[in-house]
């Protein structure tokens, strides 16, 4: 018998132009804080308003646009004090993220965080700068541990709610190396506890290392209020 083809779902216009726009706000090439004209978008993109508009919706749902009355959309604005507020959050859901993902992935899952993790070590090697930053979704060690936690409302703040803005901070308010290997190295601890399936472990280690890279950023960044450019 023939093998059944896989379907995979049909990518809308609004889809395309929510995801270019989506990696625009997130790189910078839409400023932090600039206002969006919907007839500039539209002519941008090359695409209607109707779609325009799904994507606009989705955006804010996404936490990098707001609209607010009588000033229209904005692209969020960033500060020093909300990457912090993103790393508190992170560090309580991730770190439960890891408790479930810890008692729910199965050992196939568990080989493909591994290597996933080896792919970075050597991405981070033959990085003259040493900078550790990962690609999106499934390429992303946070992403991947959030989906294994099999929790769908957690799936959705880590993943929708809080993932593409905490790109945006790291993106945008520059990258370093001085803590790359202590990141992989945290990392490595957190695939084994999940995959000595101790729950209690992979929390508390996911919480350390989200703690330590918080503490890092307060550090290097002090009270630096705009973020650095950077070219992807």
């Amino acid at each position: 018998m023939p093998k059944a083809q896989r379907s995979f779902p049909t990518m809308t216009i609004a889809d395309e132009v929510f995801a270019k726009i989506r990696q625009a706000i997130v790189a910078g090439e839409i400023a932090s804080g600039s206002k969006i004209s919907e007839p500039e978008m539209a002519a941008r993109y090359g695409i209607s308003r109707g779609p325009l508009r799904e994507a606009m919706r989705r955006l804010e749902a996404s936490n990098l646009v707001e609209r607010r009355a009588n000033c229209g959309a904005r692209v969020v604005g960033l500060s020093f004090a909300g990457l912090i507020e993103i790393y508190q959050l992170r560090e309580a859901l991730e770190g439960l993220a890891a408790r479930l993902a810890a008692e729910s992935m199965q050992p196939a899952e568990v080989a493909e965080l591994r290597a996933l993790l080896a792919r970075h070590c050597d991405q981070v090697a033959e990085d003259p700068t040493g900078a550790y930053f990962q690609k999106e979704g499934d390429l992303d060690f946070h992403f991947r541990i959030a989906q294994g936690s099999r929790n769908e409302r957690l799936i959705a703040m880590l993943c929708n709610d809080l993932y593409f803005l905490a790109r945006m901070y790291r993106y945008q308010f520059g990258m370093s190396g001085d803590r790359s290997q202590a990141a992989l190295d945290e990392h490595g601890l957190i695939v084994e506890a999940i995959a000595d399936r101790d729950g209690e472990s992979a929390e508390w280690l996911t919480r350390r290392h989200i703690r330590a890279s918080r503490r890092h950023a307060e550090q290097r960044l002090g009270g630096v209020h705009q973020p650095a450019r950077r070219t992807i």
